[in-house]
């Protein structure tokens, strides 16, 4: 991640890292995002918009750490100290129809370390755009099974230095994904969900025409390793859908990629994976229809090449009828 040596690196040294240090904590975000600490009509969750329904959900996350994986070595770094990243993340989500819906986000990034010579970075990072699509719903007096299908791009939207470890706000990669939902709900408002995605990334241009990965490579561009995302989730809808309460756990793969060599930089070529829980809240309050407030909470247990973060989330959704069916 930056400079992992203790001593402080010359000015032209912060000009190279500068160039070499940023997408590991990027990364990380894109993984949560595809994870989601929010329930509110997400790429990887059961809930549909109804026919003609929006919904306008406005996410404040907080994520920070003092330690991170290199390779599989859990170790801090004195020049970061604790690494924050910040992100507003206002979303869409509305209903073409009540099987087909369609959702976008755009977050706004800002990061910080509190400790080193480093400078940290701001901006609007990456615009996502996602279709999901109700497959297969059965219902019966004991509950309801239902499968979704859902599929996502996203691209860069501001000219951020991706190599920019760890402070970068984003890949700058094109990223494609496709999820596959599965969710079973008892008539107690208790329920499991189940979801796997594929995602497919494509390059990023790095400030620099030489790299080290497993090999020497002579090029500014650089392979962003495509990934599977997994996630199991439990929850339930308590005081008459008054309030939603939901724990999950969250895997991501790295389908190739090295790893961070031994007292040096992270890059984007390096293998990311990540295992995390999550625990989140929805409240319905009853002074106006259609508002809900969030939270959310995420720890990370276990990773490789990437930081070992906590992340609070909040913030408010709203959804109504922008016309009658």
């Amino acid at each position: 991640m930056i400079s992992n040596s203790l001593i402080k690196p010359t000015y032209s040294q912060q000009n190279h890292y500068l160039v070499k240090n940023q997408i590991l904590l990027l990364f990380l975000f894109i993984t949560l995002f595809e994870i989601n600490d929010i329930k509110a009509q997400t790429p990887s969750d059961a809930l549909m918009m109804k026919k003609s329904e929006l919904c306008i959900a406005l996410i404040y996350q907080n994520d920070t750490w003092d330690e991170y994986w290199e390779g599989t070595l859990l170790r801090d770094n004195q020049n970061i100290g604790v690494l924050t990243r910040n992100t507003a993340l206002p979303m869409l989500a509305y209903g073409v129809s009540s099987k087909f819906n369609v959702i976008v986000a755009l977050p706004y990034v800002s990061t910080e370390a509190s400790r080193g010579q480093m400078v940290g970075a701001s901006g609007l990072q990456d615009f996502s755009i996602f279709a999901k699509y109700l497959l297969y719903e059965l219902k019966k007096e004991s509950g309801s099974l239902s499968t979704f299908v859902t599929a996502g791009f996203s691209l860069p939207v501001s000219p951020y230095l991706s190599d920019y470890l760890p402070f970068s706000l984003g890949l700058g990669t094109q990223e494609f994904s496709l999820r596959g939902i599965i969710n079973y709900e008892h008539k107690s408002g208790v329920y499991l969900r189940g979801s796997y995605a594929y995602l497919h990334r494509t390059t990023t241009e790095a400030e620099r025409n030489y790299y080290y990965a497993d090999g020497s490579f002579y090029t500014t561009t650089m392979d962003i390793p495509s990934a599977s995302n997994a996630e199991l989730a439990l929850g339930g809808w308590l005081f008459k859908k008054a309030i939603q309460l939901e724990v999950g756990y969250v895997t991501q793969t790295s389908f190739s990629g090295d790893d961070i060599r031994r007292q040096n930089t992270g890059q984007p070529t390096n293998k990311m994976d990540i295992a995390s829980i999550n625990g989140r809240l929805r409240y319905f309050p009853s002074i106006l229809k259609g508002l809900s407030i969030v939270a959310g909470y995420s720890d990370v247990l276990s990773g490789r090449n990437v930081g070992k973060s906590t992340i609070f989330s909040g913030g408010l959704t709203y959804q109504f009828m922008l016309k009658k069916s």
